[in-house]
């Protein structure tokens, strides 16, 4: 089973967040999820606020 953290490590490890990625994150975060994984989806909050993580559904709408 695929876990939060394990798509914000791809994330932040690429410098991307596809729009598949960003699915499967709204789909896990509806269920239950641990600190770690908590800790790990805000981490990547801060990094795409900080220009560290760019995102694909962004990118899509400025074009």
């Amino acid at each position: 089973m695929i876990r939060i953290r394990d798509v914000v490590q791809k994330a932040l490890s690429t410098g991307y967040l596809t729009v598949e990625a960003e699915n499967i994150l709204r789909q896990l975060l509806t269920t239950r999820y641990d600190l770690e994984d908590f800790n790990a989806f805000m981490n990547l909050q801060e990094a795409a606020m900080m220009g560290k993580v760019r995102q694909e559904s962004r990118e899509r709408c400025q074009i």
